[in-house]
């Protein structure tokens, strides 16, 4: 009885203790971004989130620069290649249905490739050894028209580049790799790519603000965040479309697969809920999606299906990826041993993201894990 009574007051005295720290977390996390919109004018949405409930949702900033619209929490953002975790998402939906296999030869959906070897596995991991397709529509494309994944695959079987490596061998960023999965995602269901995420992620998990958005579509979406850069000689934020090296995400912006989705926080939170689940996919497969790929050489890549990988030494695993379109730098870290999420959507091209979200994990450990 004594043990039963102190292992009670254990459990109230701590979880007391959680409870009075949550208020603490919340003011120290406003701080942090008072101080960043006030030093370094980070303008954005943060939302910290505990067991699949947010300790903390708050927002920073413009949504437009230039009429200084005040950003709201809910605003809509371009996720830039967060995005890539949802096509790997479809990819292993239809592993699991049957359509297709991730060890299958992409020879087999997309034929007549210059190169041969590449598994959809390949894809997934970052190690195909693929050429950089916008590099080759930066030098081949007319700039006037509007590229698709039909396009730039085009391009690459018309101006064929080796492989960079033998497939499997390294690891190596591949926009290249998840455009060709979306495309291999409508050739197994005969659906447009846009169509098969909404029917089978963003619809059942009622994301109802996401969506793959071309850059014409986003600019009728009312409380859509702008992507804004810091211009040095203007000594002001300007929209990241005005300038030439942002005009890719113009002349290509009808590509599928490595970017393009855009939402809000909440619904990326509600994506970040059901991965906890088997909603979408068996335990087995997700479990396998957040297992790094071992390279030819029996080495790790640090890299999933469609998820950095790393080791927190006082939080366990981490599951994250970030983002980096014009203007735009997004990142979701998840911290799944203790289900805790750091969600970061940033429209002003900050830099300080990254320190960001270091300070967040600090003030986890230090204020709200005690």
């Amino acid at each position: 009885m004594r043990i039963a009574l102190f292992l009670i007051y254990l459990f109230i005295s701590y979880n007391g203790r959680c409870q009075l720290s949550v208020p603490k977390l919340k003011q120290s996390l406003n701080l942090l971004m008072d101080q960043e919109w006030k030093d370094h004018s980070f303008s954005g949405v943060v939302l910290v989130a505990n067991h699949g409930k947010p300790v903390f949702f708050e927002s920073r900033g413009y949504r437009n620069f230039d009429t200084k619209t005040v950003l709201g929490k809910n605003d809509l953002f371009e996720l830039a290649s967060v995005s890539k975790q949802f096509t790997a998402m479809i990819i292993l939906m239809l592993k699991e249905k049957g359509p297709l296999g991730i060890d299958d030869d992409i020879a087999r959906y997309i034929p007549d490739l210059p190169w041969s070897g590449i598994t959809i596995r390949h894809l997934l991991t970052h190690t195909s050894g693929l050429p950089d397709y916008q590099s080759i529509m930066d030098k081949h494309w007319d700039k006037s028209k509007v590229a698709d994944n039909i396009d730039c695959i085009e391009y690459l079987k018309k101006y064929p580049e080796p492989l960079h490596f033998r497939p499997g061998q390294k690891y190596e960023y591949s926009n290249t790799g998840y455009l060709l999965l979306a495309s291999i995602a409508e050739k197994a269901t005969g659906k447009f790519f846009p169509d098969v995420l909404n029917e089978r992620i963003f619809k059942p998990l009622k994301m109802k603000t996401a969506a793959l958005r071309t850059p014409a579509t986003r600019r009728k979406v009312s409380n859509f965040a702008m992507g804004y850069i810091f211009d040095s000689t203007k000594n002001s934020y300007q929209n990241a479309e005005l300038y030439p090296e942002s005009n890719y995400t113009i002349w290509l912006g009808h590509r599928k697969g490595p970017g393009r989705i855009s939402m809000n926080a909440s619904d990326l939170f509600k994506w970040d809920k059901a991965l906890y689940t088997p909603l979408l996919i068996s335990d087995a497969t997700m479990e396998e999606a957040f297992t790094p790929y071992s390279l030819l050489d029996g080495t790790k890549s640090n890299y999933g299906f469609g998820w950095e990988l790393q080791q927190d030494v006082k939080l366990g695993k981490v599951v994250q990826h970030t983002g980096d379109n014009p203007g735009y730098h997004t990142l979701i870290k998840r911290f799944t041993e203790k289900e805790l999420t750091i969600i970061i959507l940033n429209n002003n091209a900050s830099d300080r993201v990254h320190e960001i979200q270091k300070s967040i994990r600090e003030l986890l450990v230090s204020t709200y894990l005690k």
